[in-house]
């Protein structure tokens, strides 16, 4: 007999140990990527090399190189001070070919692996995996004019469900720790599976929903909506956040794991576009992983922003860039409130 999963339930033990298993991969690729391929430590060498100076010479684009030297700071293998590069006590040891004790070669075992050469052709292009291929689009994103899979039947289907996993453990937490009072309509930006408009919706009985998202996406949503009894409270809205009107009379704004998805105009030009069509004292919540504010770290998020920018034209932000979007665009930050998974809210009001 199958579990029922309604009402949802916050987990007795949080996944993350597991994300970061999973993700352990792209710490070989940003590293052999960065010996092997592109001789970043070389580059640097002994003398503190300016930043951007070294990007414009190497060819890459700003997204990617916030990946890759933000992956290599996290590591410890890279120190940044001022915008100055410099390398770390044990690169300056064992990452320069000519060092006594060089495992320059030993990485360069790594150097032809099938995950290695994807990364380090997405470092030099700076666009999603299959973002070129319109038979299988690029995954996880849904834009006008992008060739996506998630506006395709069944591979939309299975990468919402495929994501609906992690929203099972973390929904309940966001709902747990984040009551909210009052009638209020949740607008779920993107909303995926539902389900974390579904755990809101089941603790705060006043509340109903607005999912907004791919036609295809919805189809998902639409049936965990119905199997938690919660018809009657959702309306769905099949559309592009980018390109069609924000739905009105909403009272909150969810942005759960959206923003990473994209790069810097994009969500910046989006959070604009939804704080313009909330009513005074509306709330924004941006629920995601964090950054450092210096953006060394922690390793786990360093390491999904190298996934996040492999599959989407995101990365993982920083408290301090979504602050700082948010605040001009006229929210104030309320409160962060650490949920499950390395995840969090930042609540803002306006």
């Amino acid at each position: 007999m199958a579990v029922s999963i309604f009402p949802m339930v916050c987990p007795k033990i949080d996944p993350a140990p597991i994300f970061e298993l999973f993700r352990g991969n792209y710490a070989t690729e940003l590293l052999t990527a960065a010996v092997v391929h592109f001789h970043l430590f070389e580059e640097i060498s002994t003398d503190q090399v300016g930043s951007e100076t070294l990007r414009t010479k190497l060819g890459f684009e700003k997204r990617a190189w916030n990946v890759l030297i933000t992956g290599l700071k996290a590591s410890g293998l890279l120190l940044e001070n001022k915008g100055k590069l410099c390398l770390s006590e044990i690169s300056k040891s064992t990452l320069l070919k000519d060092s006594r004790h060089s495992i320059a070669a030993y990485i360069g075992l790594s150097a032809q692996a099938p995950g290695v050469l994807e990364m380090v052709n997405r470092l030099r292009v700076s666009t999603p995996i299959h973002a070129d291929k319109p038979d299988v689009g690029a995954a996880f994103i849904f834009r006008e004019g992008l060739d996506s899979a998630m506006d395709k039947t069944e591979s939309a289907m299975n990468l919402t469900l495929s994501l609906a996993g992690r929203a099972m453990n973390v929904a309940p937490v966001l709902a747990e720790k984040l009551p909210l009072s009052g009638d209020k309509t949740i607008l779920d930006v993107g909303a995926g599976s539902g389900l974390y408009s579904i755990a809101l919706l089941e603790k705060n009985e006043g509340c109903k929903a607005i999912l907004w998202d791919g036609a295809e996406v919805l189809k998902v949503a639409d049936q965990f909506v119905r199997q938690a009894g919660l018809a009657s409270r959702v309306k769905n809205i099949s559309g592009d956040m980018f390109a069609d009107p924000v739905p009105m009379g909403v009272d909150v704004v969810l942005l759960s794991n959206i923003l990473h998805d994209w790069d810097e105009p994009e969500c910046i030009r989006l959070i604009n576009k939804l704080v313009q069509a909330l009513p005074k004292n509306g709330l924004l919540l941006v629920h995601d992983v964090f950054l450092n504010d210096e953006l060394d770290g922690p390793l786990e998020i360093a390491l999904y922003s190298a996934a996040l920018f492999s599959l989407t034209e995101g990365r993982a932000y920083s408290k301090k860039e979504y602050q700082a979007w948010l605040n001009e665009a006229g929210m104030t930050l309320v409160k962060v409130i650490p949920t499950l998974a390395h995840c969090g809210v930042m609540v803002f009001s306006k």
